[in-house]
């Protein structure tokens, strides 16, 4: 990562080839920018790039958006993708997608583009593939004028995603969000450890997708949240906790087979930048759960 003490003190050549790509293809912005140094903040820089981009003439705004490209695009993916944007595709596993889920991306692309004559643009580290489709959807019926804005606003998303992870500074950018668990063994008594917890990505058209697999620990909880230092992708989840085998080493008495072997867990998240708690409450014949925070 870059320090903000350098970048407060390089020539604005350096600082712009440094940021070139926080907003894509774009370094005209960083170049604006370099003129307001030096930042007390990663904070401060955001806004500072985000305001050269706010007071910016339409038609350069108009130009940044069209500097983005499709989502799922084989044609882009293999020309002209920049490696930050191939890897937020990648991340909300776009370069991977189910046949069906291919079409259904060319359809909106194609629909998108002949209504408003620019690219669909959204931070896509904070959706799942389901959530883009249902994004297009709700924002296909906007004037030009609702969505050029809102392009706007997702890139200002993207930009804050990129610069966190580029800059280093003591202050940090309010873009990550927390996935957690924590299993009771409610029949014991007592936190439940070493208990395997897998996560999964539901989808409509597509395989599900495995994000996060587990053991907990002696407070019941993992080691690390199942998502944390990123957002927490809008969509449907499942998480399934593999509290058969938990028993069976404790010695517990179960019916055989176990009335409860794997208990899988369906939720959706809606707040990327949110901490979501889904904890367990177990024992072999029941079990509880509630959302936490």
């Amino acid at each position: 990562m870059l320090k903000l003490s350098d970048l407060n003190v390089c020539s604005k050549d350096d600082f712009v080839a440094a940021l070139a790509n926080v907003f894509e293809y774009s370094p005209w912005v960083a170049g604006q920018a370099a003129a307001l140094r030096p930042f007390a903040g990663a904070g401060q820089l955001l806004a500072a790039m985000t305001a050269a981009v706010e007071r910016a003439p339409d038609e350069l705004r108009l130009a940044l958006i069209r500097a983005h490209p499709d989502l799922a695009s084989k044609t882009q993916r293999a020309a002209s993708l920049t490696a930050e944007s191939g890897a937020e595709q990648n991340s909300a596993g776009l370069d991977r997608l189910s046949d069906a889920e291919y079409e259904a991306f060319e359809r909106a692309n194609s629909a998108y583009r002949s209504k408003f004559g620019f690219p669909y643009i959204v931070c896509v580290r904070r959706h799942t593939r389901d959530s883009v489709l249902r994004d297009f959807e709700r924002r296909l019926p906007n004037d030009a004028k609702t969505e050029a804005q809102a392009s706007i606003v997702e890139i200002c998303r993207i930009a804050a995603l990129r610069l966190d992870q580029l800059v280093a500074s003591d202050d940090k950018l309010p873009v990550h969000g927390r996935l957690s668990t924590h299993v009771l063994d409610t029949h014991s008594g007592r936190p439940a450890a070493g208990i395997s917890v897998e996560l999964t990505e539901l989808s409509d058209l597509g395989e599900p997708r495995v994000v996060a697999r587990a053991t907990t620990n002696q407070d019941g909880r993992t080691d690390q949240p199942l998502i944390g230092g990123r957002p927490v992708p809008i969509g449907r989840y499942e998480l399934t906790f593999n509290v058969g085998a938990y028993f069976a080493d404790r010695g517990v008495p179960m019916s055989d087979p176990p009335f409860l072997d794997r208990i899988p867990l369906r939720f959706s998240v809606s707040d990327p930048e949110g901490h979501l708690h889904v904890p367990l409450l177990v024992t072999p014949w029941g079990y509880a759960t509630y959302r936490g925070s």
